[in-house]
Order: structure tokens, then C-alpha cells, then sequence
């Protein structure tokens, strides 16, 4: 996998926690352009961790890096990696497919976070942090149907949205997984989202309807 960011401590840090992990880290670089020149001549790259804002404007370069690594076909896993709990820039990145994660910095010094979401977004699957969906979900609290909801249909949704799949939301709330099914399908009735087996879908649909008026 590869590092990008211009924060060069940031990048050392990230290496190390990752390395430490059991993930091989064979590139760190400080811009979104030498990225995407590497992914060009190494193929075998299977994630990336990339910091949303870079040089040259230090606003969006993360995520227009990304989306021009879907744009050219890549399937590499992307980890995007931000300051901020910007939902327009988690439903973005969200956007663009499976093997897709957007965590917060705040979360490199946890190591098993990191490191699992890096593994997640490598295998295929969807990451969002934790934070961005619990400000999601407060900022559409006034929603009749959010307000229709059990209060745990409200923990299955945050760790719906979060990327977890039904398996992993059992074990996390002490469920049966027949449980955990019929809870997501009155979620999605009163929500009124697209249901969905496939788990990126799933999280884009969530985030979307969260996402309103944020």
C-alpha cells in the first residue's frame, strides 16, 4: 500500500502504525498528482491512505484523486483521511464505490482503527467514521421518520452507515443476526432507501438520506 499526504510526520507516523499492523507500506509521497503517477507504474498497490487536502489549494485534492482513480478504472482501496466531519465530502468519496473509506485524523492514533479500516477498504469494503455519522444522524434528528424510529433501529442505522455489515452489527449490539436483518428492514421501509445485499450500496443510501440539508 501507499501513503499520501504533505504532513511528512503524518506520513512517518501512518507508516509505522501500519507497518507495525502487519501491512506492507511500499510508497509515502506528499502530493495527489505523485499518487497518481505511482499507481500508473505499480499495479500491484491494493490501498492507499490520502489526506482530502493537499497542495496545491489544500481543499479537495484527496478526493479529486480519488475519483480520478475510479475515472481510469483503478480498484484500489482508498482511505480518505480529513480534519473535518464534512458530510458533502463523506457521501463524495462514498460516491464513487466499493473499497472507499472516510475517517478522520483523529483516528490515526488509535492503531486497530486504523489499520482495519485500511484492511476494509483493501478487500472491497466501506468505511465512515463514526463521528460523521453520529453528526449526520443529530443534524436529521427533526426527520418524522428518523423520529419513527426504535432507539435501536437508530444503533443498527449509525453502524449501518458506519460500513458495518449485519454480521459485524450482531456482534457489536449482542444481536441475532435474523434480529439484525428485520431491524434494517423497517429501517429502510421508514427511511424510505433503497435496500440493498450489497454493502457499499447500503451505506451510500443511508449517508444520502442523512446527508439532506447538511
Amino acid at each position: 500500500m501507499a501513503i499520501a499526504d504533505d504532513a511528512v510526520l503524518l506520513r512517518e507516523g501512518i507508516g509505522q502504525i501500519l507497518r507495525a499492523g502487519g501491512i506492507d507500506v511500499v510508497a509515502s509521497v506528499g502530493s495527489a498528482e505523485e499518487l497518481l503517477a505511482l499507481t500508473e507504474v505499480d499495479e500491484a498497490l491494493d490501498a492507499v491512505v490520502l489526506d482530502i487536502r493537499m497542495p496545491p489549494t489544500h481543499t479537495d485534492e484527496g478526493l479529486r484523486c480519488l475519483e480520478e482513480l475510479r475515472r481510469r478504472g483503478s480498484s484500489v482501496g482508498v482511505l480518505l483521511l480529513s480534519m473535518y466531519t464534512t458530510a458533502a465530502y463523506a457521501i463524495r468519496a462514498m460516491s464513487v464505490g466499493n473499497g472507499t473509506g472516510y475517517l478522520l485524523k483523529d483516528r490515526v492514533a488509535d492503531a486497530d482503527t486504523l489499520v482495519r479500516a485500511v484492511r476494509t477498504v483493501a478487500s472491497g469494503g466501506s468505511v465512515v467514521d463514526s463521528e460523521v455519522v453520529s453528526a449526520l444522524v443529530a443534524g436529521r434528528m427533526a426527520s418524522n421518520a428518523l423520529d419513527s424510529l426504535s432507539e435501536r433501529e437508530r444503533d443498527v442505522l449509525t453502524l449501518m452507515a458506519e460500513g458495518r455489515s449485519n454480521l459485524g452489527i450482531a456482534s457489536a449490539l449482542h444481536l441475532s443476526l435474523r434480529t439484525v436483518e428485520t431491524h434494517i428492514g423497517h429501517i429502510m421501509s421508514k427511511l424510505d432507501v433503497e435496500d440493498s445485499a450489497e454493502g457499499h450500496r447500503r451505506v451510500l443510501a443511508v449517508l444520502r438520506y442523512l446527508g439532506r440539508g447538511a
